[in-house]
């Protein structure tokens, strides 16, 4: 067909079906209509200033831009452009054919995506244009090709073909005019499109205003910060684009923006806040850094970077995917691959050359340490980088150390690196646990983290050295020679606590303490076990060893009684209460334990006081 007119004509495909799904399958984010109408309005005057570079007619005018207008009374919506305009054969084209990947492609897609899902399917199909039927029952585009003085008008109601007539337009250029619904005369107030322009367009480069009060007035920064050059940008700069896109108060912590060249292409600006304003947690471990397509915003939700780095905020801008590339075609992409590889590459190069600052590290780590030791976990490819860049409390003093610096300063005889996990730090510094590693000069990571009961398996060596905890380090503190006395009194607390306990060992592993519990050496530790159980999960392990120590005066004291012949149910009973305490847990019996205690103490006091007496 040339540019002579044609009146009406049938769409190429199952306008009618097709049109009916993209409105009520759409209707929930009825908003995107307005970015896919100003993503193609911004796309043709990128098309005609680069067929300007070879034809100086095609040339832009100098305020060339997108213009929104509304007119109440008419109940109509304009988007103006001075791009490359269409003919009337183009007009045909790329309006008269809708999905041109294929309308049945099209509508399985939607009928399987899942709700959140397809708003973003739009693009994918090339219907884009066609999301204005969600807000418009009829739409008008009229239109002149830059180099011609001919325009045409197409309009349509969207429900089965549509008209192609004379038009004027002074100018070359498109203007797209809906008649909004009776039920989306939101998108008549100025001040609602303005608010969607700022979500979805504010930085597209090409200038976007809006009218109002017979003016109009700019509606985005039209400055993609990302896509300057560093030595352009300012530190107010940065701290201005970091609050305005996180509604943030502080200042990043970190700054990270380059751009990448080479398998693919992209700009990355990336913020690492100074203060965390929400609970990282697992309510929400999906990562939120901004895609943007050639400045156009496209989602959040494109999983940039792993949960262990959800933390950041940010923004990748790359021309490597189409405009309008759906979710779907996202997690299928390898473009998108490579982003994330380079972005995680990125952050950890950037976070081991901050590292060498302890001071300013040891900020970074009281707000993201727990966040960033989920990578530990997770993340097989990273994982021993993320341990190199954890810090952790230990028994040596109260500054924070590396996993590099604590093997750097091993003990002579010293094989593995040792833990101790929890929910206290202060707690866990006085676990009757460290007591032999003390005495050992063994430094012990103290672990009070929820995460912390599961990275360290997960990582099993550093440098070659293992990880194991404290409680199956049992080979350290065997007895060479054991009193058979000891051992009789073992079987004896053994046969008084029946199950409650898996054995009863003397052990060479507790100095100061009379007693402690140790978790069985193929399960989970007993701080793991009580999380586990708070949580309301089954804890598939078994019941724990009771340690003792045979040179305490408690268990020496113990021990006669049992070679005198009495009954050792309620000093087995105290022990087990006292190793229950040391390990942070209550007594079994409270009331129990304080009356027993309560008992000796008692006589304890009146047997000093009648000597004292006697004495006198």
């Amino acid at each position: 067909m040339s540019d002579a007119i044609e009146t009406d004509r049938p769409f190429d495909a199952e306008v009618g079906r097709l049109l009916d799904l993209v409105v009520h399958s759409l209707y929930s984010d009825r908003e995107i209509f307005l970015r896919e109408l100003v993503a193609n309005a911004a796309d043709a005057i990128d098309r005609r200033r680069f067929l300007a570079l070879s034809d100086e007619s095609l040339a832009l005018p100098a305020e060339a831009g997108i213009r929104i207008r509304t007119d109440h009374s008419a109940r109509t919506l304009t988007i103006s452009d001075d791009g490359i305009g269409m003919s009337a054969d183009d007009l045909a084209s790329h309006l008269g054919t809708i999905a041109r990947s294929g309308t049945r492609a099209f509508t399985e897609t939607l009928a399987d995506a899942k709700p959140e899902e397809r708003p973003s399917l739009i693009g994918q199909f090339g219907v884009g244009f066609y999301s204005a039927f969600m807000v418009a029952d009829r739409v008008e585009v009229v239109s002149r090709r830059a180099g011609s003085d001919a325009a045409h008008c197409w309009s349509s109601d969207g429900r089965g073909g549509y008209r192609i007539t004379p038009a004027t337009r002074d100018e070359a250029g498109t203007d797209i005019t809906l008649h909004i619904k009776s039920d989306a005369t939101e998108f008549l107030d100025a001040h609602r499109l303005d608010t969607i322009i700022r979500k979805w367009a504010d930085h597209v480069s090409v200038p976007i205003s809006i009218e109002r009060d017979g003016k109009f007035v700019a509606a985005n920064a039209g400055a993609a910060l990302w896509r300057k050059a560093k030595a352009d940008v300012t530190e107010a700069d940065y701290e201005d684009f970091y609050r305005h896109l996180g509604h943030m108060f502080d200042k990043p912590w970190a700054t990270i923006h380059w751009r990448a060249e080479g398998a693919v292409d992209f700009a990355a600006l990336l913020f690492i806040p100074g203060a965390s304003p929400f609970q990282a947690t697992a309510e929400d471990r999906d990562s939120h850094v901004r895609l943007h397509v050639r400045r156009m915003f496209i989602t959040d939700r494109a999983q940039l970077l792993p949960s262990w780095l959800r933390f950041i905020e940010g923004v990748v801008d790359t021309e490597d995917l189409p405009l309008n590339v759906s979710r779907e075609m996202l997690q299928a992409t390898p473009v998108l691959a490579r982003i994330r590889k380079a972005l995680i590459n990125r952050v950890i190069t950037e976070l081991k050359s901050r590292a060498k600052d302890e001071d300013s590290y040891a900020s970074f780590i009281s707000q993201w340490g727990p966040v960033l030791k989920e990578g530990i976990y997770d993340d097989v490819d990273h994982r021993t980088d993320i341990a190199g860049l954890a810090r952790f409390r230990s028994t040596r003093d109260a500054e924070l150390t590396s996993l590099d610096a604590y093997v750097a300063r091993m003990a002579d005889g010293q094989s593995a690196i040792y833990y101790l996990t929890g929910e206290d730090h202060e707690r866990l510094s006085a676990s009757p646990l460290l007591e032999g590693m003390r005495a050992k000069g063994f430094e012990v990571l103290l672990l009070a983290d929820p995460i912390d009961h599961f990275w360290p398996e997960r990582l099993g060596s550093y440098q070659d050295k293992k990880l194991l905890h404290v409680a199956k380090a049992t080979d350290l503190f065997e007895a060479a020679t054991v009193d058979p006395a000891m051992t009789d009194l073992a079987a004896a607390l053994k046969a008084a606590l029946g199950e409650t306990v898996s054995e009863v060992r003397c052990s060479a592993r507790l100095t100061d303490s009379p007693a402690a519990l140790a978790a069985d050496a193929h399960g989970p530790d007993l701080a793991m076990q009580r999380m586990m159980r708070r949580a309301g999960r089954p804890v598939f392990a078994g019941a724990p060893a009771l340690e003792i120590n045979p040179a305490h005066s408690l268990i020496l004291a113990v021990a006669q009684r049992h070679q005198a012949g009495e009954d050792l149910a309620d000093w087995a009973a105290l022990l087990l209460d006292l190793a229950r305490i040391g390990d942070g847990e209550p007594p079994a019996d409270a009331a129990r334990f304080t009356r027993f205690v309560a008992a000796h103490v008692a006589a304890d006091v009146a047997a000093d006081v009648a000597a004292q007496v006697g004495g006198a």
